[in-house]
C-alpha cells in the first residue's frame, strides 16, 4: 500500500509517499481500506510537533508515528476473531488526536477505539471531514452550562472547528453571532448563525453587544480584548495557549477571583481540553441521521499531492476541511 512517511518534526518537506505492507489487524482489531481522510490543525501540530507539550503525546523526540493522519473514513475489510461490534463492508469512520497512521491506502484499528459507522446518506468525504473540528467545538459547549437562548460569539466560523461550533450551538438552542471574512458570510449563515461579523470591515472586540460565552475557535484574540463582550458571570474559552500561555493560568485564577465575596459576577477563562472523542462522535452521528450537521470541505487532494494540503492549511486560508482522497 501507499502511505505518507516521515521520520522526523518538521515542515511538509519531511514527508514522503512510500509502499509498504499493508498492516495485519490483531484479535481485536479491525482492517480498514481508507478511502478519504483530512489534514487539519491537530495533524499539523503533530507533523511540526509544535507547540512543544503536543510532543508528551506523539513522541518527545521523534514522531511515535511514521504515518500521519489523525481522521479516517473508510470500508472494514477484515476483522479480528473477537471483534462484534463490526462485519467486513462496514462503512466506518473515526479520529484520534494523537494520531491513528491513516494517511495511508489502509490502517488497523482496535474495534473499542473512536470509531462507528457512518450514516447512509453521508459520502467517505463528507465522513472524514466531520470528527476533528466537531470534537473540538463540543468540547467548547459540553465544558459550560449552555441553556437555550444564552448569546454566544464564535469567532473563526469558517474553520474546521467554528464552522462545526455554529452548527452545535444552534442544536442546542444558542443564541449565535459568528465572525469571518467577507466572502463567506452567506456560507455562515446557512450554518445557523443568527448574526454575522465581517472582521474585514469591524473589529469583533468593540461590538456593543455582550455575550454569555465568546469561543475563539482559531485563538487569535485574548481575554483581555474579549472581556468587554462578556456579560457579567460570562467565559471566554480559545482553542490556542494565548499570549504567554495565558489560558493554562486563567482559568484557574479567574475561577479563585469568582469564590471571592462580593465576585460572583466575574468574568472567567475555561481552557477546553478535549476528551472522550467516542461521546463526541456518537452525538455527531445522531446530528447526521437527522441532517442537522454538515461538514464544510474546501478543496480534495490526492494521497501524492499531502504535502501541498499540509502547506495550504498551514497557510491559514482554508475554508472548513482539507480531504485526503486515497
Amino acid at each position: 500500500m501507499k502511505a505518507a512517511f516521515r521520520s522526523t518534526y518538521g515542515s511538509p518537506d519531511v514527508l514522503q509517499i512510500r509502499e509498504t505492507d499493508k498492516p495485519i489487524p490483531g484479535d481485536n482489531d479491525v482492517l480498514i481500506r481508507v478511502v478519504a481522510a483530512t489534514v487539519n490543525r491537530t495533524d499539523c501540530g503533530i507533523l511540526w510537533g509544535k507547540p512543544f507539550i503536543i510532543r508528551f503525546f506523539t513522541g518527545l523526540f521523534t514522531p511515535a508515528l511514521s504515518i500521519t493522519g489523525t481522521d479516517f473514513a473508510g470500508q472494514i475489510e477484515a476483522v479480528g476473531k473477537n471483534v462484534t461490534a463490526f462485519k467486513v463492508g462496514d462503512r466506518v469512520w473515526g479520529f484520534q488526536d494523537n494520531g491513528l497512521a491513516s494517511h495511508a491506502q489502509y490502517m488497523t484499528l482496535a474495534a473499542d477505539k473512536a470509531i462507528t459507522t457512518i450514516p447512509d446518506q453521508f459520502t467517505y468525504e463528507q465522513a472524514a471531514a466531520s470528527p476533528e473540528g466537531a470534537h473540538y467545538a463540543y468540547n467548547f459547549i459540553n465544558k459550560v452550562d449552555l441553556k437555550p437562548g444564552q448569546r454566544v460569539l464564535v469567532n473563526g466560523a469558517t474553520g474546521a472547528i467554528g464552522s462545526a461550533a455554529v452548527q452545535l450551538l444552534k442544536y442546542f438552542g444558542a443564541e449565535v453571532t459568528a465572525v469571518c471574512n467577507t466572502k463567506n458570510l452567506a456560507l455562515v449563515k446557512s450554518l445557523g448563525a443568527d448574526r454575522v461579523i465581517d472582521y474585514m470591515t469591524e473589529d469583533f472586540t468593540k461590538d456593543r453587544q455582550q455575550y454569555h460565552f465568546v469561543f475563539d475557535t482559531v485563538g487569535k484574540s485574548s481575554f483581555g480584548q474579549c472581556k468587554p463582550l462578556l456579560l457579567p458571570g460570562g467565559i471566554y474559552s480559545s482553542s490556542e495557549l494565548g499570549p504567554n500561555w495565558e489560558n493554562i493560568y486563567l482559568p484557574l485564577t479567574t475561577a479563585l477571583a469568582g469564590q471571592l465575596p462580593g465576585r460572583q459576577g466575574t468574568k472567567k477563562v475555561l481552557f477546553p481540553i478535549p476528551s472522550d472523542i467516542k461521546r463526541s462522535l456518537t452525538l455527531l452521528n445522531r446530528l447526521m441521521e437527522q441532517k442537522q450537521f454538515k461538514p464544510v470541505i474546501d478543496r480534495t487532494y490526492p494521497l501524492e499531492d499531502i504535502a501541498e494540503a499540509y502547506r495550504f492549511v498551514a497557510s491559514g486560508q482554508k475554508t472548513g476541511n482539507v480531504v485526503i482522497r486515497m
